[in-house]
C-alpha cells in the first residue's frame, strides 16, 4: 500500500502513529467498493447486479466513504504493524485509538492519527553486582515436632464430649450467640445458630474464646467485651459489647500417638515413625530449598527494578489488575460482576481494592519486562536434551517415573512453561553469580510459608 507512516514516542510507553495514505488508494478503493455493490446490491426498479453506479453513489455516497476508509484505515494499520517492533506495535490489550475522524476526499490524500501502548523500550544498566540479605533458616527439632503436630492434627479422631464436661482450649464449640442492648434484650439481626469454631484460634468475630471456655453444653452465659482502638476489625475497633452465647455442642480431637502405627496410618509405605521423620525432614529440606531459591530471584530483580527505573504502560497494569480481580472472584467461587456487589455490601469498591494492588502489580511487572529484557539479550536456549534432563530431575524429586511426568507435561502449554522456568533460572544463576549472598535476620521456618496459606 501506498503510505507514510511516523511513529511518536510519548510518554508511560506510549505511541502516537500518523498515517498519510496515498489519494490513488483512497480512490481505488472507493471505486472498488462501489462495483461491488453494484454486483450485489438491489434496488427497486432495478435487477440484482444492474444497479448503475451513479444511483449507488448517490443514494449512498457518504456511508460508502465512511465504509471505505474503514477499511482503507484498518489494511493500512495491518500492514504497519505486521512490519513492526514491540516497541512500535500495540500491546495486545491496547486498542490503538482514533484521535479525530478524518476528511475523506477523493482527490487528497487521507491522514489520519492513532495511539496505543507498547512493550516498554528500556535500557538496562547495572543487571548484577548487588548484595543480597536472606533470611537464616534452620530445620532443627522444633520444626519436626510441629509437623509431627499437625500430622497427629489430621488423623485425630473427634468424639463428643460428656454432658458435664467443661470447654477446654482446643476443644471444638459450637454456639449461638447475639449482641445484647443495655437492658439486656437481644438486638435484633445479631443473632447467629450453630456457629462452630476451634477454642483457641480466635475463628470467631467477637474473639470470645476465653469467656467460652468453662462454659458445659446447654450452658448460657452473657458478658461484656471491649475492643481496643487499634482491633483487628474496624466496626468493632473502640467499641464495648454486650454478648449472650450459648454453647450448644462440645467436641474433642483425641490425637493418636506418635508412633509407628501413626506412620503407617499416613501411608503404607512407612513402616516405622523414623520412616516417616525422615521423609518429613527431606520434603522440608526440598521445600527450604525451593523458598530460598525463589527468595534469592525475587531479591535480585526487586535491585534491579530499584537500579534501572522505568513507567509501565497504563493498560499493563490495567489487564495485571483485572487478572487479579478475575482470579479473587474466583477464590471466592463467584463472578466479577457478583464479587464487586459482594465487596460494596462490606464498605469497599473495585476500584480501591485494584489502587490498594497497584503498588504490588507494578513490581511485579517490572519484573517480568526486565526478565523478558534479558533472556532476549543473552540469547538464553533450552535444548530438547536440557528438557529430558529437567523431566528426570522432576521424576526423582517426586518419586514417581519419568513416564508420568512427561505425561503430565504432554499439553503443549504446560511444556512451555517449563522451558521458559528453565530459562529464567539459568538467567537468574547468571546474574547471582556476581552477586554477594549476605546473612539476613533468622527466621522460623514455618514463617517463611505464611504469606502462602
Amino acid at each position: 500500500m501506498n503510505l507514510n507512516k511516523q511513529f511518536t514516542k510519548l510518554e508511560k510507553s506510549r505511541v502516537q502513529l500518523d498515517v498519510t495514505i496515498g489519494k490513488e488508494e483512497i480512490a481505488k478503493g472507493y471505486s472498488d467498493l462501489l462495483q461491488k455493490y453494484s454486483r450485489t446490491m438491489q434496488l427497486p426498479g432495478f435487477r440484482k447486479g444492474k444497479v448503475p453506479v451513479a444511483v449507488l453513489e448517490k443514494k449512498y455516497g457518504e456511508a460508502l466513504k465512511g465504509d471505505v476508509a474503514g477499511d482503507i484505515m484498518e489494511k493500512a494499520l495491518g500492514e504497519i504493524f505486521e512490519a513492526s517492533n514491540e516497541h512500535e506495535r500495540p500491546l495486545p490489550y491496547s486498542q490503538p485509538v482514533l484521535d479525530k475522524a478524518p476528511e475523506f476526499d477523493l482527490e487528497k490524500d487521507l491522514s489520519f492519527s492513532v495511539t496505543y501502548d507498547v512493550f516498554p523500550e528500556v535500557k538496562l544498566g547495572k543487571v548484577d553486582g548487588f548484595k543480597l540479605a536472606l533470611p537464616v533458616v534452620a530445620i532443627g527439632d522444633a520444626e519436626m515436632k510441629e509437623e509431627l503436630e499437625a500430622i497427629r492434627e489430621r488423623n485425630a479422631i473427634v468424639v463428643d464430649c460428656n454432658d458435664g464436661d467443661k470447654a477446654k482450649k482446643d476443644f471444638i464449640a459450637t454456639v449461638n450467640y447475639s449482641e445484647l442492648d443495655d437492658s439486656g434484650a437481644e438486638i435484633a439481626g445479631t443473632q447467629r445458630q450453630d456457629f462452630v469454631f476451634t477454642i483457641g484460634t480466635g475463628y470467631n468475630i467477637f474473639k470470645f474464646d476465653d469467656e467460652v471456655v468453662g462454659m458445659k453444653k446447654g450452658q448460657t452465659k452473657d458478658f461484656t467485651k471491649s475492643f481496643p482502638a487499634d482491633f483487628e476489625d474496624k466496626d468493632l475497633a473502640g467499641t464495648t459489647k454486650k454478648l449472650r452465647v450459648t454453647l450448644t455442642a462440645l467436641k474433642a480431637r483425641n490425637l493418636p500417638a506418635l508412633d509407628d502405627e501413626l506412620a503407617q496410618d499416613v501411608n503404607e509405605k512407612f513402616k516405622t515413625l523414623d520412616d516417616l521423620k525422615a521423609d518429613i525432614k527431606k520434603n522440608m529440606e526440598t521445600a527450604l530449598e525451593n523458598k530460598m531459591k525463589e527468595l534469592r530471584s525475587n531479591a535480585l530483580l526487586e535491585k534491579i527494578v530499584e537500579e534501572n527505573s522505568f513507567e509501565l504502560p497504563e493498560s499493563m497494569i490495567g489487564a495485571e489488575l483485572e487478572s487479579r480481580w478475575q482470579m479473587l472472584a474466583q477464590r471466592f467461587r463467584t463472578d466479577a460482576a457478583q464479587l464487586e456487589k459482594l465487596m460494596i455490601a462490606s464498605g469497599q469498591s473495585k476500584a480501591s481494592m485494584l489502587e490498594s494492588w497497584r503498588s504490588e502489580a507494578e513490581k511485579l511487572l517490572k519484573s517480568r519486562v526486565v526478565v523478558e529484557l534479558l533472556l532476549k539479550d543473552r540469547e538464553i536456549a533450552v535444548t530438547p536434551e536440557d528438557v529430558e534432563a529437567e523431566f528426570a530431575k522432576i521424576a526423582e524429586g517426586a518419586a514417581i517415573s519419568v513416564e508420568e511426568v512427561k505425561k503430565h507435561y504432554a499439553d503443549p502449554r504446560r511444556k512451555e512453561y517449563l522451558i521458559d522456568d528453565i530459562k529464567e533460572q539459568r538467567l537468574y544463576a547468571q546474574l547471582l553469580e556476581k552477586c554477594t549472598i549476605t546473612k539476613g535476620a533468622k527466621t522460623a521456618f514455618a514463617d517463611l510459608f505464611k504469606n502462602e496459606q
